[in-house]
Formats: C-alpha cells, sequence, structure tokens
C-alpha cells in the first residue's frame, strides 16, 4: 500500500474504503476475549471479513485462535492498521508504537480521540481515523 497516496482526513470515504480495500492485516489494541465487549465483536466481523487479527493485550494469551502479543513491537509481522480499543488518554503510547513498527494507519475506535497523537502520526506517513467504527464502515462499503 502506497501511504502517499491517501489523504489524511477521517471523513474521505473514498480514502477509507482505499484503506480497507488494501489492508490485510489488523493489530487490534486491547482485544478482549470476553465476548460482550465490543472488541471482539468488532474483531470477530473483520475476521470473518477476510482480515487477519492480530490480538494485542498483554492480559491474554489466544483470542479467536491468534496468539496475543504484549505490545505492537512483539508482533513478527508487518500491521497495516492499527485498530485502537483503549481510552483516549492512553492512545499516545500506542500510537508512538505504530509509528514505530511502520503501520500503514492508526484507527481510534468509537468515543477515542486524542488529536495530539494524531497529529503526530499524519507527519509519519499514518493514516488517520479518530472516533469512527471500523467494522461500521466496513460494513457500509459492502452493503
Amino acid at each position: 500500500m502506497m501511504r502517499d497516496n491517501i489523504p489524511n482526513s477521517q471523513n474521505d470515504e473514498p480514502a477509507i474504503a482505499g484503506l480497507l480495500a488494501s489492508s490485510k492485516t489488523i493489530a487490534v489494541v486491547g482485544l478482549s476475549s470476553k465476548t460482550f465487549r465490543p472488541s471482539f465483536g468488532v474483531s470477530q466481523y473483520l475476521q470473518s471479513a477476510g482480515y487477519r487479527i492480530i490480538p494485542v493485550n498483554p492480559n491474554e494469551t489466544s483470542i479467536l485462535g491468534e496468539k496475543c502479543y504484549a505490545r505492537l513491537e512483539d508482533i513478527p509481522e508487518k500491521i497495516d492498521i492499527v485498530d485502537i480499543f483503549r481510552r483516549s488518554e492512553l492512545v499516545p503510547e500506542v500510537v508512538e508504537s505504530a509509528i514505530h513498527i511502520c503501520a500503514h494507519a492508526i484507527w481510534m475506535q468509537e468515543g477515542v480521540n486524542n488529536e495530539p497523537s494524531a497529529a503526530l502520526a499524519r507527519p509519519a506517513g499514518l493514516f488517520v481515523v479518530m472516533d469512527l467504527c471500523i467494522a461500521k464502515e466496513l460494513h457500509k462499503l459492502r452493503s
């Protein structure tokens, strides 16, 4: 995926569609094995849509049949999207890790906003989405 061709506007539906179409691997930070949690349902939906889900949660060993990692830096493969299910004040550390591993995009789920982190990620070449559900956006595109 060529990051230079992706605008950094979360309101740019064609850019979001392009990101979702060109991405294959999504690291889900804060993914829980508790089936009632939004992170579980969203990840299950993304997995059923053909994405490779990599859980990032230091308190888990395996979720949805995938090995869990404590940190983004521990994942031994390339990550397209870092999907964040953490409180807004915990986002800066995740974004710094995403920049360090050269992820292509940061996706902050509904209710998650951190403009200073977004301002750090954009110049590093990451596409940034805030306060949107990746599953809902994918569902809209497929409907």
